[in-house]
């Protein structure tokens, strides 16, 4: 698990348009969210994309990107992405190399069998690229407003809460 004041892990992934994000693009630029979310279409991850996307120019006026991550493939963000109307930026961790180095991998029981599941988890990022906010096993209603407020702490544009997260 990262914490708040640690370095976040720098990483390369591509998105829906299978074209590559590099983290190290914003070092200096901007601020970032980091959505972790299970998979592409189910309720409480189109509902989590769905409020990101819905406020994305509100963050982008704090200097701060809003990126998706799960282990889905880039052909399963493009259609979320259309079915739902998404504007945010979806990156696909095929391998979970990511999720692992950001702490948000682990094995549940299903069916009898261990599966590698993502937990739902935000993470913002200042433009140093260290974490300042690390919120794991996250419920999406009420988040995106949650992760606004913290954005509008590191640019001192109003009361960032400041409590411990799991």
């Amino acid at each position: 698990m990262l914490h708040q004041g640690e370095r976040a892990p720098e990483f390369t992934l591509p998105d829906a348009d299978m074209e590559w994000f590099d983290s190290a693009s914003l070092r200096g630029r901007q601020h970032a969210v980091l959505f972790f979310y299970p998979r592409d279409g189910t309720p409480y991850c189109t509902l989590e994309a769905a409020n990101f996307s819905d406020h994305e120019n509100e963050f982008a006026r704090l200097d701060c990107v809003v990126l998706g991550v799960s282990r889905d493939d880039c052909l399963s963000h493009a259609e979320f992405r259309d079915k739902h109307g998404l504007s945010v930026r979806l990156l696909s961790d095929e391998e979970g190399n990511v999720c692992r180095q950001f702490g948000v991998s682990q094995y549940r029981e299903r069916d009898g069998h261990k599966k590698l599941c993502v937990i739902r988890s935000t993470f913002v990022v200042d433009k140093e690229g260290i974490v300042r906010h690390a919120l794991y096993d996250v419920h999406p209603k009420g988040h995106c407003a949650e992760v606004y407020q913290l954005v509008k702490g590191l640019n001192g544009k109003g009361k960032g809460k400041h409590h411990a997260h799991r």
